[in-house]
């Protein structure tokens, strides 16, 4: 009897240890489960779930620590099974079957309590979880720090030893896409819609930024601190709290108010986001590509001079992949793009881009520095859009109808045949 009171608390400990396991277990899956909305709201949430963000901007320094710790204690789960084995082998003579059952319920017990349970609970409801582990996990990762650069040493110094020409692989190729459209093509159980998202994201890499942006005109800037009470009860026609540098107009930080469900603090901009910068001639696929490589929301494009002239946020980007006909002016304005008149004539909207005019007319254009219908009013005029203004360029007589702001320009267009050209 003293023998079995003697096992008692190394039971004990074994029990506990696997509860330190199960917790690294659970944390690791609840973490690297979150789908990408539920880490966007964790930035806005409340203290543990801004402190699990944190944790999640720097991945292989939480995994190394986890998967660390983990090992640490089930290596001391062995060590105290190989101790109570013993105990009961040379103490308790009970015999080696008795030994060999205790080192296979010890076995299972680690790998079902530790592991398989509570990741399956973690994976269950990953939010509940992460708001759990936030304040312990991230003493644990702190304590780990020390020998981080240790670890990753280690896992460099072998990358290279066993595997030195190893090179991550893309998820996907354009290559792959276009051949999903082809296959899209000959296959009638896909329906015609993806076959058009699929030619939608392959376009992304084909249309500039600045073609797709929301210019300056169509949002609003915030200096810091920005209250509430600064919304003045609206939301702006952006979606986001844009907020300026000090002392700036320069775009630093975004924060999309529909994340806003905890209980905001006063100071609303210090729950916003870094964005992101692009040069005016970069895609929308550069821009899709970094946002969601950095995990940020809105992309800033700036000019030649480093100045910010619009925004693309990421629904921007969306609704160019997923609407069958996208239309930037639709999008910004509520206005279509191109209807037609009468025979010869249509009302066209300036922020329409030329390539859009080009494929809707089945025609070359002329080459120019502008990308939308207003930019080249503007670049033949040498002047800004005023209304009856005329112009004619390549194919097309412009007449400008309507301007309500400089982005906001009704023109309407006559296309000219080949008679009327020369003639003209």
């Amino acid at each position: 009897m003293n023998s079995l009171s003697e096992l008692a608390p190394w039971l004990t400990v074994m029990v506990v240890l696997i509860g330190c396991s199960g917790f690294f277990s659970a944390s690791e899956a609840a973490l690297f489960y979150l789908r990408p909305a539920q880490r966007r709201r964790l930035r806005t949430g409340t203290a543990s779930e801004r402190m699990a963000s944190r944790l999640l901007d720097d991945p292989d320094r939480l995994l190394s620590a986890v998967l660390f710790w983990n090992l640490v204690v089930n290596i001391a789960y062995f060590a105290v099974s190989s101790v109570c084995a013993l105990k009961i082998e040379n103490e308790l003579d009970l015999g080696e079957g008795v030994v060999f059952g205790f080192a296979l319920v010890s076995l299972l017990a680690i790998i079902f309590f530790s592991e398989m349970l509570p990741k399956s609970f973690a994976v269950s409801v990953p939010a509940f979880v992460t708001r759990l582990i936030a304040f312990p996990l991230s003493l644990m990762v702190r304590l780990a720090d020390p020998i981080m650069p240790t670890l990753r040493g280690t896992m460099l110094v072998s990358k290279r030893l066993l595997c030195p020409r190893f090179a991550v692989e893309p998820y996907m190729e354009v290559a792959d896409l276009e051949r999903a459209i082809q296959i899209s093509g000959q296959d009638p159980s896909l329906i015609k819609e993806e076959q058009t998202v699929l030619q939608n994201i392959v376009q992304l890499s084909d249309i500039r930024i600045d073609e797709w942006m929301r210019p300056r005109s169509q949002f609003r800037l915030f200096h810091p601190p920005v209250q509430l009470t600064d919304l003045r009860g609206s939301v702006p026609p952006s979606g986001y709290v844009l907020v300026t540098e000090p002392g700036s107009d320069e775009i630093e930080k975004a924060l999309r108010l529909d994340s806003l469900y905890a209980g905001p603090p006063d100071s609303i901009d210090s729950l916003a986001v870094p964005v992101v910068y692009l040069p005016w001639r970069a895609t929308v696929a550069d821009a899709l590509e970094q946002m969601r490589q950095l995990g940020r929301e809105v992309t800033a494009v700036v000019n030649e001079y480093g100045e910010t002239i619009g925004i693309l946020s990421i629904e921007d980007v969306l609704e160019t992949v997923f609407t069958i006909d996208p239309s930037r002016s639709k999008r910004l304005l509520d206005l279509n793009p191109i209807h037609k008149i009468d025979a010869g004539r249509w009302a066209v909207a300036g922020m329409m881009s030329l390539k859009r005019l080009s494929r809707y007319f089945h025609v070359e254009i002329p080459p120019s520095r502008s990308v939308t219908i207003a930019g080249v009013l503007q670049e033949v005029t040498q002047k800004l859009a005023e209304p009856g203004d005329t112009c004619r360029w390549g194919p097309f007589q412009f007449k400008v109808i309507e301007v309500r702001q400089p982005e906001m320009v009704l023109v309407e267009l006559r296309y000219l045949n080949d008679a009327e050209e020369a003639t003209g």
